[in-house]
């Protein structure tokens, strides 16, 4: 039986008493005695009064508390052939003499750090690095173009930059450098310092004065003996600022305090993931984004159980078996991925041929998060991997699930479609435009009632009028999530897309998620993606993009014609849905998220600019292309 029910009640009945116990688990400096105060910043603030330090509770406890010779951070580069493996006393080590690196270069408690690295150990260490000593990291996704790159160097303001080199992705070196020398010219804040890792396959030009090179200034560092000690800071005072797109153009700098994250992470470790310490937990994402700050970087560190750091892709490196030997290698009890990543196995290897070669004991469950887990692609893992597979839902300014199935308090039932039920500390609601309650199975936008949980932003780097209007406006007392959906009879949420991708076909509100569902049905499709297209009579028109699996021979024409039926059947005529296109591949992020708002742009052709997380810009002619020659 699953003690969700009990747990949640918990935190609904008495809140503060229920993030006071949990706060328990971290070693602060001074223990709170107040949990909220509701009077401070934009929406309250959590743990006012305690102090702590986060890379204390990820590294130095552990150590003390005979952890020092556990794995604490495994490196598995398939791209270069490389792996290493830190205990936590070595990674303690590594940590502490980078910290004296940092203060080496002026670099202080509330200072900013831009980290521009791929995925290697250092990029992890780098974080931990400022958070020991209170300065204020700001990760942006390694090879970022130099004009997005600007943007965020303008606003955090940075004394240093940590940098590597170069990436590699396969076949090819993205170096680094020279796309951050273009960005600090384009800026006008210019940091004082650039610390950068020359990698083997990229040496970077360095810039007398300014540019350090990290092996060195480490190397220098260790001889003379220099480790930083932890600094005591608020546990209101950021720990991180991680940049989102705006609306505007204008990146958001979402914050991260240091206190209620680490409460948050650590419980979300055994409640929800159901990992021991001791056990290793593989996030496979990349630190640039959200869940590789809080799971690759700091949740299993703060828990003591070990973290995977992975340079390498789900499929091409070398072949669709990449996952499943990770696993078997390196004894993972949990993977957390996203649906795009699996999708990819699936397309090149639809009868998980490569799996057969594996032992997956170790591993006890699947995650997914980051987009939407459409039902086909959950069942398909499960039928291979006979294990649980659990999509979860969260968002870059929560950092951590709203909604998810805790495997630590014993699994739910799974029902496909659904990230299952809200965790404690959010009080999900579906609300119409006037912020009034729905009933049971209508569709709305999601909002979760103030105030947030610990680990949620408490506002947007030095900008709280944009997060008032931004996320708390439009819904007074809640935050906007910005996603519709629904909540069934027994509580499960059911997320069919952000509120924009609810199109209005002839006064008919419909949600494309659920028509992504009937197409991700269809046998031949291994992933897809539908937009709302303008149209002078209905208003909007939906259209289907679908990539096909690996050997599927079948004419495209005849393979869109199966799937108009399909959701003509399911959905029904009142979807009016005509236009379905056989692509190649679909634009994404680097961190797999379909790029639909552009390809609608292009579809109604509208002004658009170049996303600058897109993976491969090329893929946007493609899809110009393939409409145009289906007239649209």
């Amino acid at each position: 039986m699953s003690s969700y029910a009990q747990v949640y009640g918990q935190w609904k009945t008495n809140p503060e008493a229920f993030w006071a116990e949990v706060a328990k688990e971290i070693d602060w400096i001074k223990p709170p005695t107040k949990i909220f105060d509701k009077d401070a910043g934009v929406y309250g603030r959590w743990f006012p009064d305690a102090t702590c330090n986060t890379c204390y509770n990820a590294l130095d406890r552990h150590v003390k508390n005979g952890r020092a010779s556990q794995r604490a951070v495994v490196y598995d580069s398939p791209v270069t052939g490389q792996q290493r493996i830190y205990t936590y006393a070595e990674a303690l080590d590594e940590v502490a003499t980078l910290a004296a690196v940092l203060k080496n270069l002026g670099v202080g408690k509330g200072d900013r750090v831009i980290v521009y690295m791929p995925m290697i150990p250092e990029a992890v260490f780098a974080m931990l690095a400022c958070a020991r000593i209170g300065a204020i990291h700001s990760v942006v996704f390694g090879g970022f173009a130099a004009k997005e790159l600007a943007t965020r160097i303008d606003d955090a303001k940075p004394k240093a930059i940590m940098a590597a080199s170069c990436g590699i992705e396969p076949g090819r070196v993205v170096h680094y450098k020279p796309l951050l020398d273009q960005a600090i010219d384009l800026s006008a804040a210019k940091p004082d310092a650039v610390l950068m890792l020359q990698r083997p396959q990229s040496q970077a030009a360095m810039q007398a004065g300014r540019d350090h090179d990290w092996a060195d200034a480490t190397a220098k560092a260790k001889a003379a003996g220099q480790k930083a000690d932890c600094v005591e800071l608020a546990a209101t005072d950021p720990l991180y600022i991680l940049y989102t797109s705006g609306t505007t153009g204008v990146p958001k700098g979402v914050v991260r305090d240091n206190g209620g994250h680490m409460v948050a992470l650590k419980w979300t470790m055994s409640g929800l993931y159901g990992i021991k310490p001791g056990e290793a937990f593989w996030a496979a994402s990349d630190v640039g984004w959200v869940v590789g700050h809080s799971y690759i970087c700091y949740a299993p560190l703060l828990h003591g159980a070990t973290t995977i750091v992975y340079e390498g892709k789900p499929v091409g490196t070398p072949d669709p078996g990449a996952f499943w030997r990770m696993i078997s290698e390196h004894k993972i009890a949990a993977l957390f991925t996203a649906p795009t990543a699996l999708r990819a196995i699936k397309k090149e290897d639809p009868g998980a041929e490569h799996l057969k070669r594996y032992d997956l004991s170790c591993m006890r469950t699947l995650f997914l998060a980051g987009e939407r887990a459409d039902p086909d692609t959950v069942q398909w893992a499960e039928n291979i991997l006979k294990k649980p597979v659990i999509d979860h839902w969260w968002q870059t300014e929560t950092g951590w699930a709203i909604v998810g199935n805790p495997i630590g308090l014993g699994i739910l039932p799974v029902k496909h479609g659904s990230p299952t039920v809200p965790m404690p500390g959010y009080d999900v609601q579906i609300v119409d435009e006037g912020a009034k309650q729905l009933p049971a199975g209508t569709m709305g936008s999601i909002v979760v009632k103030l105030p947030l949980p610990p680990g949620c932003l408490p506002t947007l780097w030095q900008n709280d009028k944009r997060m008032v209007e931004s996320y708390l406006e439009e819904f007074p007392g809640y935050y906007k999530t910005a996603d519709a959906g629904y909540i069934d009879a027994d509580g499960y949420l059911y997320i069919m897309g952000r509120t924009d991708d609810i199109i209005n076909v002839a006064g008919h509100r419909l949600s494309t998620g659920g028509m992504e569902e009937v197409l991700a049905s269809h046998p031949d499709v291994a992933e897809c993606a539908v937009i709302g297209i303008k149209d002078a009579l209905k208003g909007e028109q939906p259209c289907g993009f679908v990539v096909l699996k690996a050997g599927v021979t079948k004419p495209h024409a005849q393979v869109e014609k199966e799937i108009v039926g399909l959701v003509r059947e399911k959905i029904g005529p009142v979807a009016a849905f005509k236009i379905a296109v056989c692509v190649d591949r679909l634009p994404k992020t680097r961190s797999g998220k379909i790029l639909r708002a552009t390809m609608k742009k292009i579809a109604d052709k509208d002004q658009w600019t170049m996303p600058a997380t897109i993976d491969d810009p090329a893929i946007l002619d493609e899809i110009a292309g393939a409409l145009k020659s289906h007239g649209v």
